[in-house]
């Protein structure tokens, strides 16, 4: 039976984002990213100071709900993968509006080992 606090976190995520996992070497000196894939989300613009993942405080400019695990490193896009371009596809940093997850949290549920909160800070 799924906790009643999961299926809310999944009926509030009703906005789609493109999401590019944390690029990989290409073995010749630069990065490349896998292919991004559309996943359900709620895209807050909450600035707030967070720690990176080199432990540093940084600003987030958005707080994103999701409903499964995210890359640090990676990249989400609040649209479509029928938004972008196939250059844009394959590089998110070429896209105005596509943010790096500098943050993500797993937070599990009160009383559970096996059922988690999820947010992306950008």
């Amino acid at each position: 039976m799924t906790n009643p606090l999961i299926k809310f976190v999944e009926s509030v995520c009703v906005q789609t984002a493109v999401y590019w996992g944390a690029p990989v070497p290409d073995g010749y000196g630069g990065y490349v990213y896998a292919d991004p894939i559309e996943i359900s989300c709620r895209w807050g613009g909450k600035t707030q100071l967070v720690i990176g993942n080199n432990g540093e405080q940084v600003v987030s400019k958005a707080e994103v709900l999701v409903t499964q695990d995210l890359d640090e490193n990676g990249y989400l896009y609040l649209g479509t993968l029928d938004d972008l371009d196939s250059d844009e596809a394959e590089n998110p940093e070429k896209i105005k509006g596509a943010a790096k997850i500098i943050q993500f949290s797993r937070n599990p549920l009160f009383r559970s080992t096996s059922e988690f909160v999820m947010v992306a800070y950008l």
